[in-house]
């Protein structure tokens, strides 16, 4: 293929050899250890995969330091998955224990392979992104210390489980297809500033920047006027026009918890998580609330969920009414899908399972 300079390389130039060689040939993989993954291939040839836990935001140290280790034992070759585990992808099978021994020594965290709490994928957070209603990572970090025994298969769980953490209802994480979903959220809507407004923003792309339309022009002042039935408080008008619009208060903004959504054709097909508690206000730098309610959530899976059930699977088989008596979660007005476009997801039967 010819070299261009632009777009992403091509992935085949960055293949261990053995992949490249058996490329469409895996038949089968099992686990022989937490974190540890076996591929065989059909040709007869091996390739190990040991999988790690990254705190997504990462120094130049650690960069070196797992580059370094990818060197020593894998000729270099190690990844990313999509929800930000290290894979180092191990060719000769005489270097695997060495591998593990190293990282264990290195206090580097294996496992989130199988049956197990994936590593917790997150958005940016306070530490980057001028949107953020919460510190995904901070939470990131509280959750996964209480999980950490879940990802390192000392405890086990039912099936699979993704948990993601989105610091605005943008989601720029996985949060609309996991298992459980910690979303921040604004409670207010922005704040409107009629002389940043005319000084500094461009009304039109202000207006167009609102995905419902609550935005409406007012001429005479060279400003806006905000339905606030309308508004689903995202924040994208207030990324469009910093100067005239503020969304930010700390006083109410906080962080909703979502349940049952997967990626997964497995059983069921792919569904989006639905709401199970609706407001928990920020609490930095632990965030005790927020890891007390996904432990709690976890915990009532664990002891309820037949093998292999995934936690959307669960809530499906015993139904939502039992599911929120279950976690002793309080159903209120907030979890009523009365949204303009809720006709396509909210519930259109009687039925119900108490």
């Amino acid at each position: 293929m010819a070299k261009n300079d632009f777009g992403p390389p091509d992935f085949r130039e960055m293949l261990p050899p053995v992949i490249k060689k058996n490329y469409g040939k895996w038949v089968s993989h099992d686990i022989p250890r937490p974190g540890v993954l076996k591929h065989t291939s059909s040709t007869g040839d091996v390739i190990h995969s040991v999988r790690v836990a990254s705190p997504r935001l990462v120094s130049s140290d650690w960069i070196r330091d797992i580059s370094d280790i990818a060197d020593k034992f894998c000729e270099g070759f190690v990844r990313f998955t999509t929800r930000n585990n290290l894979e180092f992808l191990v060719s000769d099978e005489k270097k695997l224990q060495p591998l593990i021994d190293e990282l264990d020594k290195k206090d580097y965290m294996i496992g989130g392979v199988g049956l197990s709490i994936s590593n917790v994928v997150h958005t940016q957070g306070w530490i980057h992104c001028k949107s953020a209603v919460t510190d995904a990572s901070g939470i990131t970090k509280a959750v996964m210390d209480d999980m950490v025994d879940y990802f390192t298969g000392k405890k086990s769980v039912p099936a699979r489980l993704r948990i993601a953490v989105a610091c605005c209802v943008n989601m720029c994480g996985a949060c609309h297809c996991s298992d459980i979903a910690i979303v921040g959220i604004h409670r207010t809507i922005p704040r409107i500033n009629d002389e940043g407004l005319a000084r500094a923003c461009e009304l039109p792309n202000v207006i167009a920047s609102c995905p419902t339309g609550a935005i409406r022009p007012r001429p005479k002042d060279k400003s806006v006027d905000i339905i606030a039935e309308k508004c689903m408080m995202c924040g994208n008008c207030v990324v469009v026009c910093p100067a005239g619009l503020q969304i930010m208060d700390p006083e109410n903004d906080g962080v909703s918890i979502w349940v049952g959504g997967k990626v997964s054709n497995a059983k069921g097909g792919p569904a989006f998580s639905r709401l199970a508690i609706p407001y928990i206000k920020n609490e930095p730098p632990r965030w005790d609330t927020v890891t007390a309610a996904v432990n709690n959530l976890v915990e009532v899976w664990i002891a309820n969920a037949r093998p292999g059930e995934r936690y959307g699977e669960w809530i499906t088989r015993i139904g939502w009414e039992k599911f929120f008596k279950m976690t002793n979660l309080p159903f209120t007005d907030k979890h009523v899908d009365d949204f303009t476009h809720a006709t396509t997801t909210f519930r259109s039967t009687i039925q119900c399972k108490f």
